[in-house]
């Protein structure tokens, strides 16, 4: 009887083996998903369970396409960090002026910012030269052109923050609220609002540059402080100064842009995970095409608005007379590439970047029945 359960034992355990060994062995691959491994993290489970706030200051009006798409940025970014991040936007300068925004963001008064390179003149020499005419189509065109020429070159002026993205406005044009301006001697004496590239311009064809934030135009404007403005044709619709300009001059062979950039402090930025970062960063490429089309827009809608209300005129320039507006600026661009290169920069390669850039983008940039699509989809108008 004991030999029998022996046996009998005996084999039960030589047919358990094989049963056990397969039971241990990895399941073919593809099969069966691996758990992951010690100390992993993603968007969807963080390492922690931190929510990061951020201050974000932007100079726009919050009616402003601008100001609409850095509240849209934050929700964005908000929704695919699954609620890590919260930013809170203060528009129309509430939190700092726009010549302050900058400073605000190194010091910390805000934690991210908007604005333009141009408010703070001499202290970003090399990305102000974006500003400079080059022939700039449209605002998409101006706003490719800004962030190709920053990763192409990087230039230090902005090592104190950590750079999300820039975008521009199309070719500015001259817009006056009493007095036509048909040729250069038209503008001889006349006040107009300009800043940074801008007020060179003026003065080069003849007139007084008043500096001041867009916000401050309007009120300008309107009291009669100044002639009338540098500006891009968004201005009448964006800000609604259609309301009482009465004259646009298309001077857009002359016509400069603004530079404007979105940064965020070093040390907050340095503070986020690496995931968030991410998510900053792919954000940040979605929304330049975004702020391209959106000026571009404007600048269609800035005339058609401006057309609706009586007494107004778009004067066009000849091509003779034009001519003799390109041949008056042409030393005030030679003089501010001088003045780059004494900063030891290499502003005749930006330069040529810059020219080059802009012929390339024209021959890309969309339609403006695609423009006007794109913008009623993500505006609603």
């Amino acid at each position: 009887m004991k030999k029998t359960i022996f046996v009998l034992l005996f084999v039960m355990s030589l047919v358990a083996l094989p049963l056990a060994a397969s039971c241990s062995s990895p399941a073919p691959a593809g099969t069966e998903a691996t758990a992951p491994a010690s100390g992993s993290t993603s968007i969807d489970k963080p390492a922690d369970n931190k929510v990061y706030e951020l201050s974000y200051s932007v100079f726009f009006p919050p009616v402003h396409k601008n100001a609409i798409l850095a509240q849209k940025f934050s929700d964005e970014i908000n929704k695919r960090t699954n609620g890590r991040v919260k930013i809170t936007v203060f528009a129309g300068g509430t939190l700092t002026k726009a010549d302050k925004v900058y400073d605000g963001v190194v010091n910390g008064l805000s934690d991210m910012g908007m604005s333009v390179v141009s408010y703070t003149k001499g202290r970003f020499p090399a990305s102000e030269l974006v500003e400079l005419p080059h022939g700039y189509l449209n605002g998409w065109v101006a706003t490719m052109v800004a962030n190709d020429f920053y990763n192409e070159f990087k230039p230090k002026e902005f090592d104190d923050v950590h750079v999300l993205y820039f975008h521009a406005h199309g070719p500015s044009v001259l817009l006056t609220v009493n007095k036509p301006v048909r040729k250069l001697e038209d503008l001889k004496g006349m006040v107009i609002r300009s800043t940074g590239i801008g007020a060179d311009i003026v003065s080069a064809l003849g007139g007084k540059g008043y500096g001041a934030a867009q916000n401050e135009a309007y009120d300008l404007m309107s009291k009669n402080t100044i002639d009338g403005s540098y500006t891009p044709r968004e201005v009448l619709d964006g800000w609604k100064q259609a309301e009482i300009v009465k004259y646009v001059t298309e001077c857009t062979d002359v016509g400069s842009t603004a530079n404007m950039y979105v940064i965020i402090n070093k040390n907050k930025w340095n503070s986020l995970p690496a995931d968030i970062q991410n998510v900053f960063t792919q954000v940040s490429k979605e929304w330049i095409e975004k702020h391209g089309m959106a000026w571009t827009n404007y600048d269609i809608s800035g005339i058609n608005f401006f057309k609706t209300f009586e007494g107004r005129e778009v004067i066009n320039l000849s091509a003779e007379e034009s001519s003799r507006w390109v041949k008056a600026t042409e030393p005030l661009i030679a003089a501010n590439l001088k003045d780059v290169t004494a900063k030891g920069l290499p502003a005749d390669q930006y330069e040529k970047f810059l020219i080059g850039k802009a012929g390339e983008y024209a021959t890309k940039s969309p339609s403006d029945e695609a423009i006007i699509e794109y913008n009623r989809t993500e505006f609603g108008k």
